[in-house]
């Protein structure tokens, strides 16, 4: 097996603001997993929160090299098994080689990767459209731009609720907002009392993850359902988030990959959790590997591809929410040939 690393930078169609970032220029990594005549892609973006860059995920899978095209790809799941000790001081790299693998060996059965997984492409739900924090007159420039049922309106500052009342003026979309780990114990128990009234479906990580205890608190008398993202990072963080919210958001990113995450949706689905998987900015490569578990899924926020300027592959597809497969075997994505 051969291994090949790309990074590029992909331009964002506006600025990207959230509570503790801003950005016009996503970094990503690419990991091309070759066997014979077929390829298998993966992804990871540089994310300055967790602290991963391109050069640390490009160091960490060199360090490996020999192993890593020379451990026989008998399923992804073994594949992983054996990766993970190996990466596991960098999920991010991780992720992205995961993904290649998996996708690889989609390729090489010439099965969509979903239907290898037993899966069917029914019941998938819509991509939400994110919104970044902004003026509330680019926020409204934004929502018009992109026509879409379904909206993750980013805050974080001192007129959120504000925000959301004026942005609701404009569409009869449903939205979800995201605090990320912006807001306090009583700020959120009374945001979601005032965001109910103006369709907001659920809070996304209305506190710091820190505030563990305080979340018990919050998930007892707020009266939106509460998902966790930040709080939720690996597979032990699944349980710990029972009874502290009503769902997790999983980042293949953060978790370590397509493999983990199956895991992690089985085990939140017993738990009686909802199960949203999250994008974090990353190209159609990374987005195809997340369609994959659309049938699992009660919520999806895959609009990575929808907020750049210039895409670096095909795969899956989405109109106005809804996602189609592409008609190429593993996850569907396929690198240009001229980026």
């Amino acid at each position: 097996m051969k291994l090949t690393i790309r990074s590029f930078e992909l331009p964002l169609r506006h600025t990207f603001r959230i509570a503790y970032d801003a950005r016009d220029v996503q970094l990503t990594l690419i990991v091309e997993l070759q066997e014979g005549e077929h390829k298998g892609w993966g992804e990871a973006t540089r994310n300055p929160y967790y602290g991963y860059t391109i050069s640390s995920m490009t160091e960490a899978l060199e360090n490996i090299r020999p192993q890593i095209e020379n451990t026989e790809l008998s399923s992804p799941e073994a594949y992983w098994s054996k990766m993970q000790p190996l990466l596991q001081d960098n999920p991010f790299a991780l992720c992205a080689l995961d993904m290649a693998a998996n996708d690889l060996w989609g390729k090489m059965h010439r099965k969509p990767l979903y239907k290898l997984w037993g899966l069917e492409a029914k019941n998938m739900p819509l991509t939400n459209y994110t919104i970044g924090i902004d003026t509330v007159e680019n926020m409204v420039k934004k929502l018009q731009e992109v026509p879409w049922p379904l909206y993750k309106i980013k805050l974080g500052t001192p007129d959120d609720v504000a925000i959301v009342k004026a942005l609701r003026q404009h569409t009869d979309a449903i939205f979800r907002v995201d605090a990320n780990g912006a807001w306090g114990v009583a700020e959120t128990i009374e945001n979601a009392k005032l965001l109910r009234p103006l369709g907001v479906e659920f809070i996304e990580q209305p506190m710091p993850a820190s505030a563990r205890e305080e979340m018990k608190e919050v998930y007892q008398h707020s009266v939106l359902p509460l998902v966790a993202d930040e709080s939720c990072i690996t597979e032990e963080d699944v349980a710990k988030c029972s009874g502290h919210f009503h769902g997790v958001n999983i980042k293949l990113m953060k978790c370590g990959g397509l493999t983990p995450a199956r895991r992690m949706i089985a085990e939140a689905k017993q738990l009686g959790m909802k199960v949203m998987v999250g994008c974090m900015t990353e190209s159609t490569i990374g987005i195809s590997g997340i369609a994959q578990l659309l049938p699992l899924l009660d919520y999806v926020d895959m609009d990575g591809p929808l907020l750049l300027s210039k895409d670096i592959a095909t795969g899956v597809s989405i109109q106005t929410g809804k996602i189609s497969y592409s008609t190429v075997n593993g996850t569907g994505a396929t690198l240009l040939a001229d980026v």
